[in-house]
């Protein structure tokens, strides 16, 4: 079990690095927010791309940070129910639903979205509105993202099943105060 905790642990490493530099991304999100709008409201001055640009760190922020949110217990449950029960009860649980339905919907998700990354990288697509921008980044976003959130999952069964072995601790992160 050591190995699959080791590997656990390094899937963790890795969302918590990629959680931490989305939030960069949100700080970008919003500087250019501010400053399209102080051109477009305040000097009569308009972009394409830089609408575009908002959108494609939006998506960016919310794909890219799934997995950490995952991982620091950050999604929606009925915890009114879930709370109930004891800690060997919801480790079942959130083992089963993991491997039912949050692994099933990210595999499909990532086998349906990366031909159309694929097909967008190789076109060169880009934005049929004036001044737009290539598409091929936020196509990838979508494979990458379920991706990541896969993975987290796989690193929630080896916690969960460690747990009901008794070899490991089945912590509920709090979603972080700090970020």
């Amino acid at each position: 079990m050591k190995f699959w905790i080791n590997i656990a642990q390094a899937i963790d490493a890795t969302n918590e690095t990629v959680g931490r530099a989305v939030l960069w991304l949100v700080g970008a999100a919003t500087l250019i927010s501010a400053l399209n709008a102080l051109a477009r409201y305040g000097l009569g001055r308009s972009s394409n791309a830089w609408l575009e640009i908002q959108w494609y760190l939006f998506g960016a922020i919310i794909l890219l940070a799934a997995g950490y949110t995952l991982k620091h217990n950050g999604h929606v449950r009925i915890d009114i129910i879930y709370g109930r029960f004891s800690a060997r009860v919801q480790a079942w649980i959130d083992l089963l639903g993991t491997l039912f339905f949050l692994l099933p919907l990210c595999g499909l998700i990532v086998w349906l979205a990366w031909p159309g990354f694929v097909d967008s990288f190789v076109s060169g697509e880009t934005s049929p509105d004036a001044g737009g921008l290539i598409r091929w980044p936020v196509r990838l976003l979508i494979p990458l993202g379920f991706a990541l959130l896969g993975l987290q999952g796989v690193a929630e069964i080896i916690k969960r099943i460690a747990f009901l072995r008794g070899e490991g601790k089945l912590t509920h992160e709090q979603p972080r105060e700090d970020v």
